[in-house]
């Protein structure tokens, strides 16, 4: 069983930056692919970036290449997600997500089993 919390959202103006933390309990998260997923209101929860257990691959959805960043620190527990040049659209709930049952990285959110309860993103134009 893996517990999660997110933080780190707020309100920032577009093109700013901005990094969310997620932090987890157990020993077992250095294991686990790990993703972030937001849902903005109205849509359907959309896949962001993912990481895989050591941290040495990772995988963007086109709408984040290139201004977000995932990464990890297993001895912290913990998986990051650097958002910059942040657009309005960005705005939605955040969440980090555990997929222990794959070995790679995987955008379908069917296949993560712990998710954490979100974190606000609002960017204003």
């Amino acid at each position: 069983q893996v517990q999660l919390q997110e933080s780190g959202g707020t309100l920032v103006q577009a093109g700013g930056s901005l990094t969310l933390s997620c932090a987890a309990s157990g020993r077992a998260f250095r294991r686990y692919t790990m993703g972030w997923f937001r849902q903005a209101p109205g849509e359907e929860r959309e896949f962001v970036a993912a990481i895989s257990w050591s941290g040495s691959t990772t995988y963007y959805a086109d709408s984040v290449k290139g201004r977000f960043t995932i990464s990890r620190d297993n001895a912290k527990n913990t998986v990051y997600l650097q958002m910059n040049s942040l657009k309005p659209e960005d705005t939605a709930v955040y969440y980090c997500a555990a997929a222990p049952r794959v070995s790679t990285m995987t955008p379908d959110s069917d296949l993560y089993d712990y998710w954490g309860q979100g974190t606000q993103v609002t960017v204003s134009s």
